[in-house]
């Protein structure tokens, strides 16, 4: 996917990274879909809860800094709650490559994301060995997508941890 296009899709569980819209909100310039607006404007209204095929589903928003552009992206993403961390999943619905939000990440790793009506400072980094293999194992068990994700792709579909900064609102999204 290259940012600045529209290059999305809904698959299953996940919800898709999409460049191309922006959007003044809070004084902070984003850049969001079409597609993934109408679940951001949702979730944002309703305390982190969502409709749809992602009624039920843990979400949370991912606000990562383009690479390239510069330009804040939030991306709605499934998650695992790990206790004092979360982990999401790069499976860019089973893509032979990893999501544009990921080499975001991988750049630029220290981050926000907003977990319900929380806005919270995160450090991502990407599990590996046996971490991995047990949080991979327990997302494909609890949701049957992630599994078809995988045999649709040959690459390892990363799995990221995102650990807590602080437990800090963020004054830029204008939420408590």
């Amino acid at each position: 996917m290259s940012e600045g296009r529209s290059c999305s899709s809904r698959d299953g569980d996940e919800i898709q990274t999409v460049c191309g819209s922006r959007r003044e909100e809070a004084g902070v310039s984003e850049s969001v879909s079409p597609w993934n607006r109408s679940i951001v404007d949702e979730f944002r209204a309703n305390e982190g809860r969502v409709g749809g095929n992602f009624q039920g589903a843990t979400l949370l928003l991912l606000h990562t800094v383009g690479v390239r552009t510069g330009v804040e992206h939030v991306n709605p993403l499934m998650y695992q709650d790990l206790g004092n961390a979360v982990a999401v999943f790069a499976t860019s619905g089973g893509a032979p490559n990893n999501p544009d939000w990921y080499h975001n990440l991988v750049a630029n790793p220290e981050v926000t994301a907003e977990i319900g009506t929380e806005t919270r400072r995160v450090r991502a980094r990407t599990a590996t060995g046996s971490e991995r293999e047990r949080i991979w194992t327990k997302q494909k068990s609890d949701y049957r997508g992630f599994a078809a994700y995988e045999a649709g792709t040959d690459r390892e579909i990363p799995v990221i941890v995102l650990e807590p900064l602080d437990h800090t609102s963020d004054p830029r999204s204008g939420r408590e």
